[in-house]
């Protein structure tokens, strides 16, 4: 299920991820060559990604409940 992303924070291992429109969480690392997510890395780049749309697996699967 589609969420927007409202914000982003860094956990425990100062990894950055999503907060997204529906209250849940998805991690957004740059990781190359697995994840490649320059953007993350700065203000300016997270700002940008606002509104974008992320699959929410935990929405997901509660639906399918």
């Amino acid at each position: 299920m589609q969420q927007a992303i409202i914000d982003f924070a860094l956990d425990d291992e100062n990894h950055w991820y999503a907060i997204l429109s529906c209250g849940h969480t998805q991690h957004v690392r740059h990781d190359p060559p697995w994840q490649n997510r320059p953007w993350v890395l700065t203000e300016h780049g997270r700002k940008a990604k606002l509104g974008v749309m992320l699959e929410c697996k935990k929405c997901e699967t509660r639906s399918l409940l």
